[in-house]
């Protein structure tokens, strides 16, 4: 498979990059300084610049990219936008490296997890402008898109244990009743869901089981 990752020098992106690598994929890293990956092929570009033949023929896009200043948190639902706008009417599945705190609590998907007394206060604005770019994604029939929401507790720092499980739309704890799942895991469960290519137009999740 081809595919390319959208800020591949990221803590997230790399490790999918690797992942990626290690299971035989060509990877091109998508970076916008010196590609510090271990990529087959290299494009110099910011997000906002990538273009519909800087995309072109890839069977997966991987959109790795953070945004955490006040200032820059509109570019979730901006960059979403864009890269639907590239990708539309294409073969070209978008997986996009979500937010927990958009997850639902319930069947009736009335109440998420950034509503709950527990959510951390100064996560809030991260959460609601994440959940805002999903749902410019919800909007478009016209791209193979898939929206990966990580466990609560997304930890960098986490072992690869090599055991996930892929859940949906609602919040999930795993055997330990944790909502957990490192870095590591997270993108081994990310490039297995891209060679799967059983996913489309829906948001799933991954946690540590």
């Amino acid at each position: 498979m081809k595919i390319a990752v959208i800020a591949a020098n990221g803590k997230t992106g790399s490790l999918i990059t690797q992942e990626a690598v290690d299971k035989g994929m060509s990877v091109t890293a998508v970076v916008r300084n010196e590609n510090k990956t271990l990529a087959q092929a290299v494009l110099k570009k910011d997000i906002f610049e990538l273009t519909a033949s800087d995309l072109a023929g890839f069977d997966a896009v991987v959109d790795a990219v953070g945004f955490w200043y006040p200032e820059d948190l509109v570019k979730h639902e901006t960059s979403l936008k864009h890269l639907a706008d590239v990708l539309s009417g294409t073969e070209t599945a978008l997986f996009v490296v979500g937010g927990a705190g958009s997850l639902y609590m319930d069947e009736t998907h009335t109440r998420q997890l950034q509503d709950t007394l527990d959510f951390p206060e100064a996560y809030k604005p991260l959460a609601t402008s994440m959940a805002k770019g999903l749902a410019v994604l919800r909007q478009r029939q016209d791209v193979r898109w898939v929206y990966v929401s990580p466990a609560a507790l997304f930890d960098a720092e986490g072992k690869k244990t090599g055991d996930y499980q892929v859940a949906g739309e609602l919040f999930e704890t795993n055997q330990a009743g944790e909502s957990y799942i490192s870095y590591a895991d997270y993108a081994l469960g990310l490039v297995d869901l891209i060679a799967k290519g059983t996913y489309g137009r829906e948001r799933i999740s991954l946690l540590s089981k």
